[in-house]
Order: structure tokens, then sequence, then C-alpha cells
């Protein structure tokens, strides 16, 4: 059964949750999640809601409009989804499969609600692994002296997909302040708990300090390298026994796993990003 999906930031004050449950009962909604979170720092109330699209009052096509007009009355801005929508989602990756063969398999069998029309690779190395899936591959060689061609031709590819979502699968290349500014709803995993160890090798590097625990961070990119907003992270315990060679395997495992549940929250709309963080409702 198809929901309806609103996630609101706006500023808070009482009787908050009471006017949007009782905006979605008046036009005969059945609330199936309600979440709500206030932030005390920032001054902000945060809503998450779901409810039956059946039965609404309001036709599909028309309640974005009244849902914009809420918002704006309430100073805050929100977004509108429907379970039902199927994003297109551009996979981006360097030579390393694991990543991109775990979520190839997750849309596969479902468990992932998304299309995956591209595959966008520097190199050429899993080609003949993604053609089980029946997933178009595109092989765009970049380095530094062809950077912006290269670039330029990726958003070409996404912008005659119409991608929604473009996804870093260990692709072990920075993408530029100006491909952000034109297409910037990317997700990355990164290979370290971040904060610590950003940048390249944080396996190696971890190693050397002789930590107990490395981490794998999925997060939102922006043009701090690293930085972006943090959507979940994983861990895996080290002993002193562990050479690099076993830290780089234990993360190929909690990378596989921080992506897929960070995808999936982005998916299902349970992701909220103000003020450089998130809030996931999960």
């Amino acid at each position: 059964m198809t929901t309806v999906i609103l996630q609101l930031i706006c500023p808070d004050r009482s009787g908050l949750v009471s006017e949007l449950s009782s905006w979605i009962f008046k036009n005969r909604g059945n609330i199936r999640h309600a979440d709500h979170h206030t932030d005390g720092g920032a001054s902000l109330f945060l809503s998450r809601l779901e409810w039956d699209l059946d039965g609404f009052k309001i036709p599909r096509d028309g309640i974005n409009a009244e849902i914009q007009a809420l918002a704006n009355s309430l100073g805050g801005k929100a977004q509108l989804h429907f379970s039902d929508e199927l994003p297109k989602v551009a996979i981006l990756v360097s030579k390393q499969s694991h990543c991109l063969l775990d979520l190839l398999g997750r849309v596969s069998n479902n468990e992932l609600r998304m299309q995956v029309p591209l595959i966008i690779s520097n190199h050429n190395e899993l080609k003949d692994s993604c053609n089980q899936f029946k997933v178009k591959y595109n092989f765009i060689p970049t380095n530094n002296e062809n950077k912006l061609i290269s670039e330029k031709l990726i958003l070409e590819l996404l912008a005659d997909h119409d991608i929604d979502l473009v996804v870093l699968a260990k692709y072990m290349q920075i993408l530029s302040p100006g491909f952000l500014k034109v297409f910037s709803n990317v997700i990355n995993i990164h290979h370290s708990f971040l904060p610590a160890f950003k940048g390249a090798k944080p396996y190696h590097r971890a190693w050397k300090r002789g930590v107990k625990l490395i981490g794998a961070t999925a997060h939102y990119v922006t043009e701090d390298l690293d930085d972006g907003p943090i959507i979940d992270q994983a861990i895996a315990h080290i002993s002193h026994r562990d050479e690099v060679e076993d830290l780089i395997r234990k993360g190929r495992d909690i990378e596989r796993i921080a992506l897929a549940r960070a995808l999936r929250f982005h998916l299902r709309r349970q992701v909220m990003v103000y003020q450089g963080r998130t809030a996931i409702f999960a």
C-alpha cells in the first residue's frame, strides 16, 4: 500500500505535533509512522510523518502544493515523497567490486528499492562482473589532465538517464566543486571512522596508530573532502596481531554494511539533513 512521506524542518514552538497530525486527520489520513525531534540548541523542530495515500482526501498530484503552503505557514521547509517511487541511482566505481556487487545484489532481490540505469567507472576491470545484472556499464577514464572533460561526460550521462542520486561505491576520485554545483545529491563510502583518518590510505594510518577499532562511514558528499553529513557508520575490532591487509579485509565487510544501510535510510526518506548534521528516523 502506497504511503505519503513528509519531511519537515521548521522553528520549534509548542503545539507543532498536534497541528501536523490534526492536518493529516482533517484530510482523512491514517498515520503509519510519526517521528519528531527537537534540537534545542538550534531551536529547530524536525518531523517525519508517513500516512496512507489510500483514502486521503487530497489527490496525489495536489498534496505537495498543500504541504508547501503548510510549511510556509510554519516558517519551515518541507519535502514530500511517496513510498512507491523508485529513484534512479547511478553507481560510480573504480577497481574494487565489493560495494558495487553488494548493492546490485540487494537491488536484484528488492532489498533496496531503486533503479540502477547505469554504472560509471574510470576503469574497465569490473565490466564483466556487472554483465549478470544487465546494467549499462560506462568506462570514462579520468586523470589530472582530463578531469574536467570526464566530469562533463559523467554529468551528461546523469542528465540523459534522469538520475536522482549518485553513489560512490569505492570511486577513487574526488568530485570537483564544479561537479557538485551541478549535481549535489551524492553518497560516498569512506573507509575510516570519520572524522578520523580522512583522505587516502586510512587503514595504513590506522594500523600505524595501533587502533583497536576501525570504521567505515557513509556520508553525503560536499566540497569539503570527507566532511559531509554522516548517514551511517560501522565498526570492526582490531587486535595487535592484525596487519594492514587484515584491516583492509575486515574493512571491506563493514564498508558494505555501512553503505547499504545508509542507502536504505536515504531511499526510505528516513534521513533529514540540517546544519551539516543528520537526524536518522530509523
